[in-house]
């Protein structure tokens, strides 16, 4: 070959190298990761959906791109990050956590597919229905709150001459207050009394736990998770028995 036909070629060659790249970026599939809270407390979860990812053949930063976009609690931030995802053109859109990420993923876009897990997708309006969820979402609904029932027996087991039990919930969480009215039905219907404490702020758990008679369920809420440490801590402080949601509690002492 000749030097001139030569320069030719690997020019040619050079010039293509950063059009094959791009091709090849853009052939990898990203997906968006929408939270409502923080990574720390949610690792376990993270990495969980990575064993996921695992199994099917996709490792992260080798044939698939994840951005993530964690509100930390500031659910006003979220409509932004779905936003932007949206712009980013993501191949789907994973939101976990409170109702706001889902509603957020749902205004952001009709198109880009969706998968959820959520308390009461139906409720919110994110699906049609449960065995044919429709439009462009789908995923997994955690029926936590129809065990709250449940939990209000195992309080009275743990103290079956509990006169009054207590029960904290989240007045800015959704799902918080459901589970609230769902356990003072219970409630009713077997003659248990139970009063309601709120918290939606971290100055407000040492005074509610101020009014905590014999026994204490916690609702489930973002807030409380993320506060599990504190919680775990006041209701060893005042020695009140306490019933949890989520296994993140039990982790952290809370038995």
């Amino acid at each position: 070959m000749k030097r001139r036909d030569f320069i030719t070629l690997l020019g040619g060659a050079a010039a293509a190298w950063p059009l094959a790249t791009r091709a090849q970026q853009a052939a990898v599939p990203v997906i968006g990761f929408l939270n409502s809270e923080s990574p720390g407390p949610l690792a376990q979860l993270v990495s969980a959906f990575h064993r996921g990812l695992n199994e099917t053949g996709y490792v992260e930063g080798k044939n698939v791109i994840i951005e993530y976009r964690w509100a930390r609690g500031r659910y006003d931030r979220l409509r932004e990050m779905a936003a932007d995802l949206v712009r980013r053109r993501v191949a789907v859109i994973v939101t976990t956590g409170a109702s706001p990420s889902l509603l957020a993923a749902r205004g952001a876009t009709r198109e880009i597919p969706t998968v959820l897990i959520s308390g009461e997708p139906m409720q919110d309006g994110i699906v049609v229905s449960f065995n044919r969820p429709g439009r462009n979402a789908t995923g997994v609904s955690l029926f936590t709150d129809a065990l709250s029932a449940k939990r209000l027996d195992l309080v009275r087991e743990l103290i079956p001459n509990a006169a009054v039990i207590a029960l904290l919930v989240d007045p800015n969480s959704k799902e918080s207050m459901i589970e609230s009215s769902e356990v003072q039905e219970a409630a009713q219907s077997i003659g248990q009394r139970i009063i309601v404490s709120k918290a939606g702020s971290e100055p407000d758990l040492v005074p509610a736990f101020a009014r905590i008679p014999a026994a204490l369920l916690i609702a489930g809420s973002p807030f409380f998770t993320r506060r599990r440490d504190q919680l775990v801590a006041l209701a060893a402080q005042h020695a009140v028995p306490t019933v949890y949601e989520w296994r993140e509690f039990a982790t952290a002492g809370g038995l």
